[in-house]
């Protein structure tokens, strides 16, 4: 099982990637966590540029969300919703509508943030948007709040948050396993 992990964060020492990389510890060993590291490229969405060949580095996300199981979102909270990057991308992804990458494709959204809430806002707004564009999005919410007190050395140090992410990578592995068992 291949999943895709996305940090909807560009900075260097996000909060949000490295709960994105305590998430890639937990799933299971079958499944593999790669991190999309190309969010930064992807230029603004512009209809007109909307043509083939994509963009390269447009053609490289989508061919890295299409050739995932599943996909893992990490999203970071500004102004109350999803950073402008991480929207760009599924705008880009989006489309052809009827038969983007994204579509029927399971996915999972977490985030992080330094304020009080952990970016729930901005994860109920890219739940909002995936669905609309068809992903599956599977169940389970993690707010890490305060994320500059609950991280030490690349490590999540709230066990409460380490079985809420556990809950989160289980439901979107089941959600892929279901998928292939319908399929076979």
């Amino acid at each position: 099982m291949n999943v895709l992990g996305i940090s909807g964060s560009l900075c260097r020492d996000s909060y949000n990637s490295a709960l994105l990389a305590v998430a890639a510890e937990l799933f299971p060993k079958y499944a593999e966590l790669e991190v999309f590291d190309g969010l930064k490229a992807v230029p603004p969405y512009d209809e007109d540029d909307d043509v083939e060949p994509a963009p390269a580095a447009v053609a490289h996300l989508r061919d890295a969300i299409a050739g995932a199981d599943a996909v893992f979102f990490v999203t970071p909270e500004y102004n109350a919703s999803i950073p402008g990057q991480l929207k760009n991308a599924i705008d880009w992804v989006s489309r052809p509508v009827a038969t983007n990458v994204l579509r029927n494709k399971p996915v999972a959204v977490v985030g992080a943030s330094t304020g009080a809430f952990g970016a729930v806002w901005a994860q109920a707004e890219l739940r909002k948007v995936l669905a609309t564009v068809g992903a599956r999005v599977v169940e389970g919410e993690v707010a890490v709040g305060h994320a500059h007190e609950r991280f030490a050395d690349g490590r999540l140090l709230d066990e409460n948050l380490l079985e809420q992410l556990q809950e989160v990578v289980d439901a979107l592995v089941a959600e892929v396993r279901s998928r292939i068992a319908v399929a076979a």
